[in-house]
């Protein structure tokens, strides 16, 4: 049995990218375009994450609800710097059973309309804020360009609706929603992430503010992995979403809304996979730890040490037993691929001495150790690998922002696949213009100085941001 060929990362990054998603069997193609199917070991990735950031989600006392997959075209249009932003995007549905639809359907692309319905109907009083809700759902939106992960016309997410009774109430939520998904990008699924809020050209359709967590790929461009947006009071006063204050005046209500999706996965794979595979974070693995039985059918003591083994560890980790007769080399290839972090090999010298070999995927180390001491040597192994892909990640992203001042410096920077941080005084027409010479995006906004001159414009700059190539 052959393990599909990966390509290397130096020869072609986009055919790397594929041939790991392929190799690992995260997803399989269907016959319609940016729709995949989702494979075991790529669901099982999906659910991870799920779970994990459910958890947090609850914590900032957040409720789970599910809403209608579909929207009527009529409510969708009611706001049309929404409708502008995803009109190219959207799928209609014109057809019920036999029979025209009285008007169209939008299968929904976000569900700010459809939340905005449902809070109309629930928020009535002061006392009934804030609302905080949660969907798990998935969400449709036509990509000619597909990638995938980073760009399906069907896609998985968790998306966070609130509402507040006061501007103040809204925007702090909105901010702590980017700071929950910076800390769980960070200690989860150990990415280092630049946060900022958005430029009006990069803004979510009908935002006010959208705050962002922006990750560097291996090939330098930057990947957008999750979104926080302040409302206002725009989706309020469409859907007449209104509220009894305490002095017994009617009030419009402010909202905010916040996104994470599958696109992480593809994250997760750009920033810590390599020419043999997928390196994952341990809280998203589908096996944390792999038990390898070698040549057991000529020392039976073999499989007694890892049935030892599997009963000391799998209450705590996922673990698995690969029984099959496959020689060692294709098991820990097979392993590597589908970036198990943790690799136990237990041959017949080894089973005689009590002895194992532990190999981590993120570094290919070999420690050979009395089984006796696995539990404590499983821990601190854990600990550590964490802490090394993080770090690998964080100096690869430290290395690659460079301050720039001026237009040749930024244009040798964004050639050379680096992210370029500099001050910024232009306007939404001077960003696009940048854009469009250089293909290089502003990602976000680090911080407002009252000093200094635009590397571009020459103006006097407003903020320090970030550009580069990007997803």
């Amino acid at each position: 049995m052959k393990l599909e060929k990966i390509v290397l990362r130096n020869e072609n990054f986009a055919d790397w990218y594929t041939s790991v998603i392929l190799a690992a069997q995260l997803i399989d193609y269907t016959s319609i375009k940016g729709m995949m199917i989702f494979q075991p070991n790529g669901w099982a990735i999906w659910q991870n994450i799920v779970q994990e950031l459910d958890r947090r989600l609850a914590a900032k006392g957040i409720k789970n609800v599910q809403l209608p997959l579909f929207i009527k075209y009529s409510e969708f249009l009611k706001e049309k710097n929404h409708v502008v932003g995803f009109a190219p995007e959207i799928f209609l549905v014109t057809q019920q059973g036999d029979k025209k639809t009285d008007e169209p359907y939008v299968v929904r692309p976000t569900s700010e309309v459809a939340f905005c319905k449902y809070f109309k109907k629930i928020v009535s009083s002061y006392n009934d804020l804030p609302i905080k809700y949660n969907q798990w759902c998935n969400v449709y939106r036509v990509e000619k360009n597909t990638r995938p992960f980073l760009r399906n016309s069907e896609f998985f997410w968790q998306e966070m609706h609130s509402v507040h009774n006061t501007k103040e109430e809204a925007i702090t939520t909105a901010e702590e929603m980017i700071e929950l998904y910076r800390d769980f990008l960070n200690y989860f699924l150990c990415i280092p992430v630049l946060m900022g809020e958005k430029t009006e050209n990069e803004r979510f359709a009908g935002a006010e503010k959208t705050y962002t967590v922006e990750a560097l790929m291996q090939d330098g461009q930057a990947l957008q992995c999750g979104t926080s947006h302040y409302l206002g009071q725009n989706f309020s006063k469409i859907f007449d979403i209104k509220f009894q204050s305490a002095n017994n005046q009617y009030e419009l209500a402010y909202q905010t809304s916040a996104g994470m999706s599958t696109r992480v996965i593809g994250a997760i794979i750009m920033t810590h996979a390599d020419d043999k595979g997928l390196i994952l974070p341990i809280g998203v693995a589908p096996t944390q730890i792999a038990l390898l039985p070698i040549l057991a059918s000529k020392e039976p003591k073999v499989n007694d040490v890892i049935e030892e083994l599997y009963s000391k560890l799998h209450r705590k980790y996922r673990v698995i037993i690969d029984k099959t007769d496959n020689g060692m080399g294709y098991k820990i290839a097979n392993q590597e691929v589908q970036g198990t972090p943790i690799v136990l090999v237990v041959g017949p010298k080894d089973a005689v001495e009590n002895k194992i070999t532990l190999i981590r995927r993120d570094n290919d180390i070999k420690i050979s150790m009395s089984k006796n001491d696995i539990v404590e040597e499983i821990n601190k192994q854990i600990h550590e690998y964490q802490i090394n892909i993080y770090q690998k990640a964080q100096d690869r992203l430290t290395k690659s922002i460079v301050d720039v001042k001026n237009l040749e410096e930024f244009n040798e920077v964004i050639q050379n696949h680096k992210m370029a941080k500099a001050l910024w005084g232009g306007n939404a027409q001077d960003e696009i213009a940048l854009r469009e010479q250089t293909g290089a995006t502003l990602r976000c906004i680090d911080s407002v100085v009252h000093n200094g001159q635009c590397f571009f414009t020459k103006k006097t700059a407003t903020h320090i941001v970030y550009f580069a190539r990007a997803y």
